[in-house]
C-alpha cells in the first residue's frame, strides 16, 4: 500500500509507516504522476482532488486533515467509487479562539463595549456554535443565520440574512463555500450585501476568501460601510489582493483553524479514517507531544477594579497576540504560503490557567470560555 501525505501536517510521521510506503510531499505539489500508484492520500487545502489528478489512479481513499472540502471533486469521487472523509470540528476551537481575539483586538482600538454590541453569526455548524457561546458568555446579543439548519430544524432560534445586515454590530462568517442552489456561498458578502450593512460593523471572514468579493469588500472600507475588518481568508490565495491587504485593520494568511490543538484533531481524524478504511487496526490513533507553550499560566494581576471584558480581553489576546500574525503577513506578503505551512506555536484556552485577583463573575466567564483553570490570589 502506498499513500501520499502533505508534508505541513503534523505529528503524523511513523503513524502510517508500519503498514506500507508512505511519502511526504508539499500538498501543491501532489498531482497526477505521484499519485497514479498510490491508495490513498492525506491532504490539506493545496492538493486538488479532481478527475485531472486522479483518472490515472489506483486511490481508494482520500482524507482531508481539513474542515473545508471545496478541493474534493466529491461528484468525481462518487463516480470512481473513491471514498473520501473531511475533519468537520477539527479546529472549531481554534477559529473560535481566533475570532474572539481579533473582537477584542478591535475593541481595544475603537473603546468598543462588547455587552452593548449585538453579534451576527453566519454559518452555525461547527464553528459558529462554539463562537454563538463566546457571545452569549460576553454578554452580546446574538443572531444566528443557518438557512440549512433552519429547514432542518424548524426552530425559531434563526434570523434571515436581512436582519443580521440590519442589527449586527459584528459580522462572522463560518459557511462552507458552496457555488450553486440555494445556500450559495460563492461572494455571498458582494456589493449588495455591503450596501444593505445598516450599523457599519466589524466583518470578519474565517471561512473562505470567495465567500467574500474583493473589489466589494475593498470599496465597503473605502465607504465607510463597515468599521473594521478582520480577514483570514482570501481569494486568489497566496496570491492576495495587496490594496485590500493595506485596507483590512487585521491580516493573516489563512490560519484561523491553525493552534497545536486544531492541527492535531485534524491529523488524529485522518489516520483514524484511513484506518477504518483499511482495516489497520489503529482506529484509536491519537498525535503524541504536541508542543507546550513556554508557560501556561497567565497572571492578570489585581483585577478588583477592572472590568470583566479588560480582565477576559487580557486572558485571550494573551493566549494569541492576533496582532503578531497581521504584522508577519505585511512584513512579508510573498512568504504568505510559508507562514501558513510554517505557522508556529499556538495553544488553545484549556492547557491554560489564569490566576490573580479576579472578581467572581470574571472567573466564571473565563472558565465557561474553556480556560483550563482561574485560581484567585
Amino acid at each position: 500500500m502506498k499513500i501520499v501525505i502533505d508534508n505541513k501536517i503534523p505529528y503524523i510521521h511513523g503513524a502510517l509507516e508500519p503498514f506500507g510506503e508512505v511519502v511526504y510531499l508539499p500538498g501543491s505539489e501532489t498531482g497526477k504522476e505521484i499519485l497514479k500508484d498510490a491508495d490513498a492520500v492525506i491532504t490539506r487545502t493545496r492538493t486538488i482532488c479532481n478527475e485531472e489528478n486522479l483518472e490515472q489512479s489506483r486511490i481508494k481513499f482520500i482524507a482531508t486533515a481539513t474542515i473545508g472540502f471545496d478541493h474534493i471533486d466529491t461528484a468525481y469521487c462518487k463516480t470512481k467509487g473513491i471514498e473520501w472523509t473531511n475533519a468537520p470540528g477539527c479546529n472549531a476551537a481554534s477559529v473560535e479562539q481566533y475570532v474572539t481575539a481579533s473582537i477584542f483586538h478591535i475593541a481595544a482600538q475603537k473603546g468598543l463595549q462588547l455587552d452593548q454590541l449585538t453579534l451576527g453569526v453566519v454559518g452555525v455548524g461547527n464553528v459558529g456554535k462554539k463562537v454563538v457561546k463566546m457571545g452569549e458568555v460576553l454578554g452580546m446579543q446574538v443572531l444566528q443565520n443557518d438557512p440549512p439548519r433552519e429547514r432542518k430544524e424548524e426552530t425559531n432560534q434563526f434570523v434571515d440574512l436581512e436582519t443580521i445586515k440590519q442589527e449586527a454590530d459584528i459580522i462572522t462568517l463560518h459557511v462552507p463555500l458552496t457555488n450553486e442552489g440555494i445556500d450559495k456561498t460563492w461572494h455571498l458578502a458582494n456589493t449588495n450585501f455591503f450596501n444593505s450593512l445598516k450599523k457599519c460593523p466589524v466583518f470578519i471572514n474565517t471561512c473562505r476568501g470567495e465567500v467574500n468579493e474583493t473589489n466589494a469588500l475593498k470599496n465597503a472600507i473605502k465607504e465607510n460601510k463597515i468599521s473594521a475588518a478582520i480577514i483570514d481568508c482570501w481569494e486568489k490565495e497566496p496570491n492576495i489582493d495587496l490594496e485590500l491587504l493595506s485596507l483590512v485593520d487585521i491580516a493573516t494568511p489563512h490560519i484561523a483553524g491553525y493552534s497545536k490543538d486544531g492541527k492535531a484533531n485534524g491529523t488524529m481524524m485522518s489516520v483514524q479514517a484511513i484506518s477504518r478504511f483499511f482495516k489497520l487496526g489503529i482506529d484509536n490513533w491519537q498525535p503524541t507531544n504536541v508542543d507546550l507553550p513556554t508557560s501556561t499560566i497567565i497572571n492578570v494581576g489585581n483585577c478588583e477594579n477592572c472590568s470583566d471584558q479588560a480582565i477576559i480581553g487580557k486572558a485571550i489576546l494573551t493566549t494569541y497576540p492576533i496582532e503578531h500574525d497581521d504584522k508577519k503577513l505585511r512584513s512579508s506578503v510573498e512568504t504568505f504560503e510559508k507562514q501558513r505551512g510554517d505557522y508556529g506555536i499556538r495553544r488553545e484556552y484549556p492547557v491554560f490557567e489564569v490566576t490573580g485577583t479576579i472578581p467572581e463573575s470574571a472567573q466564571q466567564k473565563l472558565l465557561a470560555l474553556g480556560f483550563k483553570a482561574v485560581t484567585c490570589k
